[in-house]
């Protein structure tokens, strides 16, 4: 018999429309989240394809086991034709093609882990030994294409990074905490996810008063290790954020009952964590209010965009450094790829990250 960890609170099971657990499913989820320690988002993300899926497949009365490729160019076409019933918005290529995806991976892990004997959606081993030839380097375009029938050709838009002006109105327009998270952002690159993480005790290291930076060690995507730099100023505003609002909104929180303090370093009004979905509701209002539109990932693809900026004008100058490079290990990329997805922003926009260039760095000069 085959122990496995057990199941965390919470943990999503799937069941069919008779009430019968899809135990395959729920293996799938498992191995991911607790033996490949994916986080919690993904998890989510992962349980949310294999729920919409399973229910298109019941809908048709088709068994799960029993799908093909015409079921899921079926699947593929109707989110191309109707709207989510979530949002009621049309579905973003992007995001098809990432439920698309995500079926695959689910039916090319049946097969692998003796499920299926065999599934029509999963790729077959071939051996092309005779006949193989030295493939040629992907370039940029190619790589955010697929092979698969299945998956819709879609072009990887440019990161757009804020200008100054509108950066300034953006901070000036949010709330305690969320334009510290903000900050924080948009001086380090971090991820949302990663930005979350952060707890008091991981800005509370600093070694000397007197440094001008400091390294925060993060937990980054996948859960890897990493780093980022943060500015002495950057983290004397969070050490008085820490003193006066965070300590003011945990003590009303325990006047009303609560016990303990999350730990988080970000925390809202209730003196409970910060999350997610509120944090990036509150930047996009602030960017309606302000007329533009504004997204968490755009603070991280301005701190990309300018540290890049700034690289690549040191090392015109002579410097010997990688820019790339450097930005790939500060952003937490796993592909030089996409880094470079950054290198072709700037040379689109030049005078935008002249713009935000100038006005970010003139405290540093």
């Amino acid at each position: 018999m085959v122990l496995r960890e057990p199941r965390p609170a919470g943990f999503p099971l799937l069941f069919t429309a008779d009430c019968r657990l899809i135990e395959p499913a729920v293996d799938y989820l498992h191995e991911h989240f607790i033996q490949r320690a994916h986080t919690a988002d993904t998890l989510r993300t992962y349980a949310e394809i294999l729920y919409d899926w399973f229910e298109t497949l019941e809908q048709n009365a088709i068994a799960w086991r029993d799908a093909d490729a015409v079921d899921l160019v079926a699947y593929r076409n109707r989110m191309l034709s109707e709207p989510s019933g979530h949002t009621g918005r049309p579905y973003r290529i992007s995001t098809i093609n990432h439920r698309v995806r995500g079926v695959l991976r689910f039916y090319e892990w049946l097969v692998r882990n003796r499920y299926l004997d065999a599934s029509p959606l999963a790729s077959q081993p071939r051996d092309f030994a005779r006949v193989r030839r030295p493939r040629p380097a992907r370039t940029a375009t190619s790589a955010a294409t697929d092979d698969s029938l299945f998956v819709l050709r879609q072009f990887e838009p440019l990161p757009r990074p804020f200008t100054s002006a509108q950066a300034c109105e953006l901070m000036a327009a949010l709330a305690p905490p969320y334009d510290l998270m903000a900050r924080w952002q948009l001086y380090t690159g971090l991820r949302v996810s990663e930005l979350l993480r952060l707890d008091v005790s991981d800005v509370a290291r600093r070694a000397s008063s007197t440094a001008s930076h400091d390294v925060i060690e993060v937990l980054r995507k996948g859960r890897k290790r990493g780093h980022v730099v943060a500015s002495a100023s950057l983290l004397d505003e969070t050490a008085g954020y820490v003193s006066q609002h965070r300590r003011a909104w945990v003590r009303r929180a325990r006047r009303r009952g609560s016990t303990s303090d999350p730990g988080a370093l970000f925390v809202n009004a209730r003196g409970t964590a910060a999350g997610k979905n509120a944090y990036q509701r509150q930047v996009s209002r602030a960017g309606a209010r302000c007329g533009f539109r504004a997204t968490t990932h755009q603070l991280r693809a301005t701190f990309a965009c300018m540290l890049l900026a700034r690289l690549e004008r040191l090392a015109a100058e002579g410097a010997a450094i990688n820019p790339l490079l450097i930005v790939k290990v500060l952003m937490g990329h796993e592909r030089i790829g996409t880094t470079d997805r950054y290198l072709r922003a700037i040379e689109v926009d030049e005078c935008t990250i002249k713009d935000v260039l100038d006005t970010l760095l003139a405290g540093t000069a």
